[in-house]
């Protein structure tokens, strides 16, 4: 039997995981459930739980008698299965054993999605809000392979934005443009005032004095 009594050391684990159930879930929307077992012997349970309405579980209802055989099947990560919940539901799920410093199983990461949710519903709360989102703009996350990558689309996408706005003077745009990368902290990365230059073709002199200027006014400092 893996099971055993936790330490309090293991639930501080287990709390720490309470945000990747909410951030899964909101991913994945709401035909999606994610649920966090506590694997402790004294009391087997859910510890956390978003959208219980597909199984119709909440926090501290038991854990399954499927969860206990892919415990004891040694994967850390378990193979996609299939289930079917009372209600005649079928989902489809994997598990994820949660294990501490000393590699004891503590809990376990389930995540369940209703395969007979209807079709559009599903899409819609996966891609919520898309119809705004197009409608408005939104900015492209840029999944890029090194620092100087995403260096260079950051202030590609910042001097984009900033010389289509025809409320900042032409004379203020490179300067507006380091105040917007300086608010995501670009400046903290090494070799990003050259990269910055390079890409605004002014000095780096010009990107320091901007930087000072920043500082000066409490808008973050120069590392």
């Amino acid at each position: 039997m893996l099971l055993r009594k936790l330490t309090p050391s293991d639930y501080h684990i287990l709390h720490a995981i309470e945000n990747i159930v909410d951030g899964i879930a909101a991913m994945r929307g709401e035909h999606t459930e994610v649920l966090l077992h506590s694997l402790d012997i004294r009391h087997p349970s859910i510890i956390k739980i978003v959208n219980g309405h597909i199984t119709g579980r909440e926090v501290g209802a038991p854990i399954t008698n499927l969860a206990l055989v892919k415990l004891n099947e040694g994967k850390d990560i378990s193979d996609a299965y299939i289930t079917k919940c009372p209600d005649g539901k079928t989902l489809h799920s994997v598990t994820t054993i949660i294990r501490n410093h000393l590699q004891h199983p503590i809990g376990m990461l389930c995540v369940n999605t209703n395969l007979d949710a209807p079709f559009q519903s599903m899409i819609q709360s996966l891609l919520p809000n898309i119809a705004s989102n197009y409608d408005h703009g939104f900015t492209a996350e840029t999944f890029a392979r090194n620092n100087d990558e995403m260096m260079h689309s950051a202030i590609e996408s910042i001097r984009v934005q900033v010389m289509g706005d025809h409320d900042i003077p032409p004379s203020k745009k490179s300067r507006e443009i380091v105040t917007r990368l300086n608010e995501m902290n670009i400046f903290d990365l090494k070799d990003s005032a050259q990269i910055t230059a390079q890409g605004l073709s002014i000095s780096i002199h010009t990107v320091y004095r901007y930087l000072r200027e920043l500082r000066h006014h409490g808008h973050g400092e120069l590392h």
